[in-house]
């Protein structure tokens, strides 16, 4: 019987993975992986990622091996997560049949979530090899070139930027995109608001530079944790640590102390300094645009890099969506949402579903059982504003509990429907967004929303024309009688 305090396993594996390596041999047995071999790191891997990813939906994680001019060992992963599969497979949950069974089993562990917070240790693989100042080359590892106009080469994509809060002292472990300049400096791109450039600001504000580990190959949990708004003082690492039912190894850094996975790939140590600024960019974004043009961003002097024998870059392409992350960033978003408005006193939520056409933000839908007037409206204001829906979002369509949020069709069709344009779409202006959304003025990092009410009203759920369509019953009854021919043209 499962203890309340801790989080369901996934049912194939009776303890958590201990680090990226583990989880690749468990998402190899599920036939989550394919291997390439040769590809460049410069456009090729890019171009190979955006292949794979709009061939299919949930497609497999790409291993990159033999990369052409570096040693054997040296390996890349691209779309560690992004499938239902790797997701159950990397969050510790049931074996899904649907991606919503994932989005359920997420909401489902949030009742009983606990945070645990990291576990020192005085040795870690991380430490098998450490380059020390004039010993340090990042140009020794195959980082890739992405996109034809980005600008640079970008070693921090699925990464982990790790900083220390300076009031407080907790540690946040965020995802933010790193590019590599030459052998020993990396800048760092933090967007307006985001919980980074607070803390980074903090230490600015003292007359301070601001101590940074950028962590390039973890436990792909560590990625989901770190690609997602978590409320400010709450540690991915805790968060993390309460999905795996068990505490993360961290081992203090050489120079500053800050806790590093034990287990990590590769591992930069440096210093933001206000003063030392140099063009970042430009990056082609989730949102499918190169939104954000260069720009001075704070250029890290790595002095220390630690890394495990053969070691293994994860790599996120973000591209026209879908991406090589897309869909998992799907799934955790459409979780975190649900948990938190019916955090919030919302009732009758059905489903959550975050739609990849909008980079995983921007076209959001819940599915609702209506309780009382006004509730619809309520339903979508709280999932435009919540933490992990508000950061550059920009539709919410709320529909009732026979339309599926994950079926665009299904929800389109609510719209034309049961959505009339004067009465049941609501604007609000001024809300959180900034510099990668393509539609903004560049000096802005506001915009609007739409909440799109496509349910029924509230007052005429009894006479509501009724939805043309066989009963369940029936249907099920015709579909037994007639199983072979519908076998043979798919529709079994």
């Amino acid at each position: 019987m499962l203890d309340k305090g801790q989080p369901q396993r996934f049912n194939a594996y009776n303890s958590p993975h201990e680090d990226l390596r583990e989880f690749i041999r468990r998402a190899e047995e599920a036939g989550e992986i394919v291997h390439i071999k040769g590809a460049d790191p410069h456009l090729e891997m890019g171009t190979l990622g955006e292949i794979v990813n709009h061939a299919r939906p949930e497609p497999p994680a790409i291993l990159f091996e033999d990369v052409p001019g570096y040693p054997k060992g040296m390996r890349l992963i691209s779309g560690a997560t992004n499938s239902s599969k790797r997701l159950a497979i990397t969050l510790g949950l049931p074996v899904p049949s649907c991606p919503l069974d994932v989005v359920r089993s997420y909401r489902d562990r949030m009742q009983q979530h606990k945070p645990i917070p990291p576990k020192t240790v005085r040795a870690g693989a991380v430490f098998e090899n450490v380059d020390r100042d004039d010993q340090v080359d990042l140009l020794k590892f195959p980082v890739p070139f992405l996109h034809e106009k980005d600008g640079g080469r970008y070693m921090g994509t699925d990464d982990l930027v790790i900083v220390r809060d300076p009031d407080e002292g907790w540690v946040n472990c965020a995802t933010y995109r790193c590019m590599v300049h030459d052998k020993n400096h990396i800048s760092i791109y933090i967007s307006p608001g985001k919980q980074g450039r607070q803390i980074r600001e903090k230490y600015y504000k003292m007359g301070k530079s601001c101590p940074v580990l950028i962590s390039c190959g973890h436990d792909p949990l560590l990625f989901l944790a770190g690609g997602n708004e978590l409320r400010y003082g709450l540690s991915e690492y805790d968060y993390a640590g309460g999905h795996r039912g068990e505490p993360y190894e961290v081992v203090p850094s050489e120079l500053h102390g800050l806790p590093m996975p034990a287990h990590a790939e590769i591992v930069l140590e440096g210093e933001m300094v206000e003063a030392e600024t140099t063009k970042e960019g430009p990056f082609g974004e989730f949102t499918g645009y190169y939104a954000s043009s260069p720009s001075a961003q704070p250029l890290v002097h790595v002095k220390r890099v630690y890394h495990r024998n053969d070691p293994i870059l994860s790599i996120a392409s973000p591209m026209r969506p879908p991406s090589d992350f897309s869909f998992s960033k799907c799934v955790m978003k459409a979780g975190m949402i649900w948990d938190e408005v019916e955090r919030a006193g919302l009732m009758g939520v059905a489903g959550v579903w975050v739609h990849e056409f909008g980079g995983a933000r921007m076209f959001n839908v819940i599915a609702i059982k209506q309780a009382y007037p006004g509730h619809a409206r309520q339903a979508g204001f709280l999932a435009a504003s919540c933490q992990s829906g508000s950061y550059l979002g920009r539709f919410v369509v709320v529909v009732d509990e026979d339309v599926d949020p994950s079926d665009l069709f299904d929800v389109m069709w609510a719209i034309c429907t049961r959505c009339d344009p004067a009465q049941d779409i609501e604007t609000f202006r001024r809300a959180w967004s900034g510099p990668l959304d393509p539609i903004l003025d560049k000096a802005s990092s506001t915009n609007s929303r739409a909440v799109i009410d496509a349910c029924r009203p509230y007052e005429r759920l009894k006479d509501f024309p009724s939805v043309a369509k066989a009963s369940p019953e029936l249907k099920k009854q015709v579909a037994e009688k007639f199983a072979e021919v519908l076998k043979t043209i798919g529709a079994a």
